[in-house]
């Protein structure tokens, strides 16, 4: 099929479907907000204590990193015993996967501070957790927001896999054009799905560069 007909299938789905489309998008943004919301709190907070109880390290880290490692598919089909079959198993995954990133830029990010800056905090009468809010936070917050970035980033694209499960969002037009091999309708998933992944990217930078210290911009 030549390019010019696969634009006139899109085009064709997009008028019959561009309600669907709308409603399927705000299904995907919730599935990827909820699980990254989630991912963000745990994943921040696990990086921290590694930075305080570093015989932790290796098995938080190597735990999140496992995760990496499964496929999408098989870690939703491992989520579907607990959780069922919806969107509570589709954000249970994204979760797990958004976690390496967020984990490891924060504990790289806090472990990468000056440690004369640290000591001049310590001198002053700081206790640790002065340090580690006022400290070591602002100075690694470049770092944890590149981690969070980049889960989101990942999230929108792994999301659209969802559908497999019957939690909706834009993969529910991918998979049924693969079912009917109809090229225009997996576009009509697969071209939001990008576009909300480079939305997301561009608000993630911006954010990254309204948080980080006049200093070290």
């Amino acid at each position: 099929m030549n390019n010019l007909n696969i634009i006139e299938q899109l085009v064709e789905q997009a008028q019959m479907r561009w309600q669907d489309v709308i409603q399927a998008t705000s299904v995907h943004i919730q599935l990827v907000f909820f699980s990254m919301l989630i991912a963000v709190v745990l994943g921040v907070t696990l990086g921290i204590l590694i930075t305080r109880v570093p015989s932790l390290a290796t098995v938080v880290l190597g735990g999140a990193g496992v995760m990496q490692t499964i496929p999408s598919l098989a870690l939703l089909g491992f989520m579907i015993p607990i959780f069922g079959i919806g969107v509570n198993t589709a954000i249970a995954a994204l979760f797990l996967y958004s976690l390496l990133p967020i984990i490891r830029n924060t504990y790289t990010g806090i472990k990468d501070v000056n440690k004369a800056t640290v000591e001049a905090a310590k001198g002053m009468g700081m206790t640790s957790w002065q340090i580690l809010i006022k400290v070591e936070l602002p100075l690694s917050i470049p770092m944890i927001m590149a981690g969070i970035r980049t889960a989101a980033v990942i999230n929108v694209g792994t999301a659209t896999l969802a559908a497999f499960i019957g939690a909706g969002g834009l993969g529910d037009f991918i998979f049924l054009g693969i079912t009917r091999g109809i090229d225009g309708l997996i576009l009509l998933g697969a071209i939001p799905a990008a576009l909300l992944a480079i939305l997301l990217e561009i608000f993630f930078g911006s954010l990254e560069r309204w948080t980080t210290p006049k200093g070290l911009k």
